[in-house]
């Protein structure tokens, strides 16, 4: 998958969901890991990954299915600068 592909955005939406479904309840999942996971190589490609995967992240916050958060509270999409977690909203 590249970051040009005009579905990449539904495929991290998917795959931040399927993670987050493999996890316990109150688990969290770093954007890196949603990346790795859609990522179709075996290079370090799914770094150029790294910013679609927090707007899909933004996304799903807007539509109520997870929450962003920075030293384990929710955060503001918009105001949220730096590293990130993303779990299931609350």
């Amino acid at each position: 998958m590249t970051d040009d592909e005009p579905d990449v955005g539904r495929r991290l939406e998917r795959a931040i969901l399927e993670l987050l479904e493999r996890r316990a309840p109150d688990a969290t999942i770093c954007p890196s890991d949603a990346a790795r996971a859609a990522y179709e190589g075996d290079d370090d490609g799914w770094r150029a990954l790294m910013e679609p995967v927090r707007d899909a992240a933004r996304r799903l916050v807007a539509a109520g299915e997870v929450e962003i958060t920075q030293a384990g509270r929710p955060v503001d999409p918009a105001e949220a600068h730096g590293p990130i977690r993303i779990r299931r909203a609350r």
